[in-house]
């Protein structure tokens, strides 16, 4: 039986408890002595005994209490820690100030490729089979900054973190550190929880063409093949490249993404392939995972795939055809299984035959294909979307909630929107930010910059390229039946179609009733 025997403190009074016990012959295998409190382990003694005992003990001057606990605070305290280290994912070792490992977890002994007690006693020189990582993180006392190290040929980042006695104690000085271990894919799966990764109700949208798009996406999102999602610039493709992440089987690990034309071809490189330490001046000691690494089991997603540089688009195929790559600087093969989404506003099939992009990736890349629609062909969402953005930047801004007026509306509804969703986005925020009404009318959107429709017409004969004839073609067929069907609806029920289609096609190619 365990029991807590309170006290009001004074000198002496804990030895004072402590013979009571001897006086009665009760052996005693733990006592832990707090402030008010001296908690003690006595297996022989039993509920009959315990009556007695309890007298025995408030005879002694200053005692208050005695009462029965299931464990012993200590104890407790060990066994929660124990289990907080066997819960952790993350290999962690506990080491003292000459770096032997003095405590492990579980992982730590399964990267290590041994038990908990053998691992106790080894320096983390010989663990790691580096002399100088051990040296740096004695001399630093255990804050060197973090490190990539290799256990058993795999590569993990080192983090460390001193263990040190209170500055006003009598040691006042760093006994020892923890370390631990961060694998490439747990460092992915950590900047993926970071991001925003929604599914397919994060698409916002209730016309046809985004019912359509959703459709056609849940079936892509389950075949575990290169997917190619094309669009103009700022349709949302990376929405909808994290929405079939969510919806496929590979939901639950990494999403991470690279944007192509935002960082020059070195940069690229580093970043979706990491490199080894030393590999160019300015290189992370130790090295660094890339994202291919550390989306292992997840998705990659390359936006702007179009302003890859031919050498990252040879280096990518090689992946692409068995899986495997190296990092800059390394001879060594990685292998990893990660699923590509890629996203591109250019015509990829234009560049191949320009000479601007390889035919043989563009293939690889384009096993699987989702084309978003532009915004001024979904025109019925355009107030959703508006609304949805102005309850958003209302929110960030600190506001009461703002309406549109009915001009307001009918401005939005009747723009060309060059920039698609995100110009949308932007003018909504605009907005919101210069303006204090609660009403927003026309004036407040200032959407007098890149709304208008060109007033160029081109003939299906001048165009430079398919997509062109296309449009030139429905421009031409648009403008010769709808003097006969002079409505939304009567055109889309002549061409078997959403009247929403129609008056996005319309509104695109300044076609009106006049």
């Amino acid at each position: 039986m365990r029991i807590d025997v309170q006290f009001a403190d004074r000198v002496g009074i804990a030895h004072e408890i402590l013979a009571v016990l001897a006086r009665r012959d009760m052996n005693v295998v733990a006592v832990e002595v707090d402030t008010a409190d001296v908690f003690i382990d006595i297996p022989e003694l039993t509920p009959e005994l315990l009556p007695s005992l309890r007298e025995d003990f408030l005879r002694v001057s200053g005692v208050l209490a005695v009462q029965v606990v299931d464990v012993l605070p200590g104890a407790r305290r060990r066994l929660h820690l124990d289990t907080l280290l066997a819960v952790m994912a993350d290999p962690i070792m506990a080491v003292d100030a000459e770096g032997r490992v003095i405590a492990a977890n579980a992982a730590a002994a399964a990267v290590a490729h041994m038990n908990e007690s053998e691992l106790q006693g080894k320096t983390l020189g010989e663990l790691f089979g580096e002399d100088g990582l051990q040296a740096e993180l004695l001399e630093r006392r255990f804050q060197a900054p973090p490190r990539e190290v290799r256990l058993h040929g795999e590569p993990f980042l080192l983090e460390a973190t001193p263990v040190s006695e209170p500055v006003d104690s009598a040691l006042g000085h760093t006994v020892g550190g923890v370390v631990t271990l961060h694998a490439p894919r747990r460092l992915g799966g950590r900047l993926h929880a970071l991001q925003h990764s929604g599914g397919f109700d994060a698409i916002i949208g209730e016309s046809e063409p985004v019912r359509a798009l959703k459709a056609r996406a849940a079936r892509v999102a389950m075949v575990d093949a290169p997917l190619l999602i094309v669009g103009e610039t700022g349709t949302g493709k990376e929405l909808v490249a994290q929405a079939c992440h969510a919806a496929s089987p590979r939901g639950s690990a990494p999403f991470l993404a690279l944007n192509c034309a935002a960082l020059p071809e070195s940069l690229a490189e580093s970043e979706l392939f990491g490199y080894m330490s030393g590999a160019f001046s300015g290189a992370q000691r130790g090295g660094k995972p890339g994202l291919i690494e550390m989306a292992d089991g997840g998705t990659v997603f390359l936006d702007e795939i179009g302003e890859m540089s031919l050498y990252l688009q040879a280096k990518l195929l090689r992946f692409l055809n068995d899986g495997r790559f190296r990092r800059i600087g390394s001879d060594r093969e990685i292998k990893v299984n990660v699923r590509i989404i890629s996203a591109t506003h250019r015509n990829l099939r234009k560049m191949v035959a320009e000479g601007s992009f390889r035919e043989d990736l563009f293939y690889r890349l384009n096993v699987l294909q989702l084309e978003v629609p532009a915004l001024r062909e979904r025109p019925d969402d355009i107030l959703l979307l508006a609304r949805h953005f102005i309850e958003r930047a209302c929110a960030q801004a600190q506001k009461p909630i703002c309406r549109l007026s009915a001009q307001a509306c009918a401005a939005l509804v009747a723009h060309a929107w060059p920039g698609n969703v995100r110009q949308l986005q932007n003018v909504v925020f605009r907005a919101i930010t210069m303006t204090d009404k609660r009403l927003l009318d026309a004036d407040d959107l200032d959407l007098a910059e890149g709304g208008a429709v060109s007033a160029r017409v081109v003939q299906p004969g001048e165009a430079d390229d398919w997509e062109q004839a296309i449009a030139a073609f429905e421009r031409s067929f648009l403008e010769s039946l709808y003097p006969r069907y002079p409505s939304t609806r009567k055109l889309a029920l002549r061409l078997r179609t959403s009247h929403s289609m129609i008056a996005g096609k319309l509104r695109k190619y300044g076609i009106t009733g006049r």
